[in-house]
């Protein structure tokens, strides 16, 4: 991909704002692509890793910290997702017998069974973004990452 063309710049542009550049434009295709994939079931990118939280718990509650820790978005609006992802059927929510200030949040049956199919596109977009690098070069990409 060259920046300068897609940026619209007959200007070479410095090595390092060319790298930040390519980061941000790596980054919207990624997320143009999953948000693609993620559109038929309604659930944004955010909702789908707060039910991939949860699945992770194994049957175990979360509490709004525990999946605000373990986001890979980090958001302060943790609370907005559950709610749409309650009124989806995807989750459910009770107060924490030892604990009525805390809040348990867990995955329903009909969560696991949606995010089973989410999984499938995910896999999908995850191949269409990744297509154009071997595994040695996604190995080489992710020692470089390491680095951040």
């Amino acid at each position: 991909m060259n920046v300068e063309a897609v940026i619209k710049t007959d200007k070479e542009i410095p090595l390092k704002s060319r790298t930040i550049i390519h980061f941000m434009l790596v980054e919207n295709h990624i997320n143009e692509t999953i948000a693609t994939a993620l559109k038929p079931f309604e659930v944004s990118v955010q909702q789908f890793n707060v039910l991939r939280i949860l699945r992770g718990q194994k049957n175990k509650p979360a509490n709004l910290s525990t999946l605000n820790e373990r986001m890979v978005t980090k958001m302060s609006n943790t609370t907005r997702l559950v709610d749409k992802l309650l009124t989806k059927g995807y989750v459910e929510r009770r107060t924490c017998p030892s604990n009525r200030r805390k809040i348990e949040i867990t995955i329903t049956k009909q969560g696991n069974s949606q995010l089973e199919k989410m999984d499938s596109a995910m896999i999908h977009a995850e191949e269409e973004i990744l297509k154009k690098l071997s595994i040695e070069e996604l190995e080489q990409l992710n020692l470089l990452f390491d680095k951040f």
